[in-house]
């Protein structure tokens, strides 16, 4: 089964596959399944061409893979453009949400920054 240009799997549990969407979680997939009456627990091979309809078409009513990615993107670059500090973060390619990035975030921030030792060991050898 295809929804949207993406490969469902048909050996797992609808619930799990139908998250090979970009934009479809756990929860939304539960939802979804739940609008459309379908077990949670099918896998996307026993559907019939009514259950696949029924999901295609509730799936098409939400903002998924490609529109997604466009919106998230175009969001990113609203902010750098007005030149926000969360915007500034992105550019940097640095934590946006307040973490710390004294310990945290290494490889984000390159591997250039060695950690420094507490110099024990060059006290035990002498």
């Amino acid at each position: 089964m295809r929804i949207l240009g993406v490969t469902i799997p048909d050996e797992k549990r609808l619930e799990i596959s139908l998250t090979a969407v970009y934009g479809v979680g756990r929860p939304r997939a539960k939802e979804i399944l739940d609008s459309t009456k379908i077990a949670h627990s099918a896998r996307a091979k026993e559907l019939s061409p009514e259950d696949e309809a029924k999901i295609r078409k509730e799936i098409e009513g939400l903002t998924l893979e490609g529109d997604l990615k466009r919106e998230v993107s175009m969001n990113i670059k609203r902010l750098k453009d007005i030149k926000s500090y969360r915007g500034s973060r992105h550019a940097k390619k640095l934590p946006v949400r307040g973490q710390r990035t004294k310990t945290n975030s290494r490889t984000v921030r390159g591997n250039m920054r060695k950690t420094m030792g507490s110099g024990r060991r060059k006290a035990e050898k002498k």
